[in-house]
């Protein structure tokens, strides 16, 4: 059963939102998921939503799911494209991941509104400047 699980807690595992420029001198995200640690995670299942409200309105989007055989260390998968439409909404990227036999499992969560400009920083494993989550 689920309460027999013991869950240790995510570290060395970061959701980034990053933006890199397009021809269109506008931008193109992409949310990644990044493996700090000094062993491979296996068996990465992401999951993606967005959900909350824009004129008094609930919004979601669909869920997404996403699988990585393996994320080796140091290294960084390209979960899925993200429009600026969205931004207004928390957007949820649940991931479980195994190291050995033990599962890990976290939810990351950006807020409304915290993907701008003014949180931008640069994040040395994509080169690129983004929103870290970890």
């Amino acid at each position: 059963m689920k309460k027999d699980i013991k869950f240790l807690p995510v570290e060395g595992v970061q959701i980034v939102i990053a933006r890199k420029a397009n021809e269109l001198d506008g931008y193109d995200w992409r949310v990644f998921l990044i493996n700090q640690n000094e062993v491979p995670i296996k068996n990465v299942f992401v999951t993606s939503k967005g959900y909350g409200q824009k004129n008094d309105e609930d919004q979601k989007t669909s869920t997404l799911r996403h699988y990585f055989v393996e994320v080796q260390p140091g290294a960084h998968e390209v979960v899925e494209t993200i429009m600026p439409d969205v931004f207004h909404l928390n957007n949820e990227y649940w991931v479980s991941y195994f190291i050995d036999d033990q599962i890990f499992d976290k939810k990351f969560i950006f807020v409304p509104d915290s993907i701008v400009d003014e949180n931008l920083v640069l994040v040395p494993a994509l080169g690129l400047e983004g929103i870290l989550h970890d």
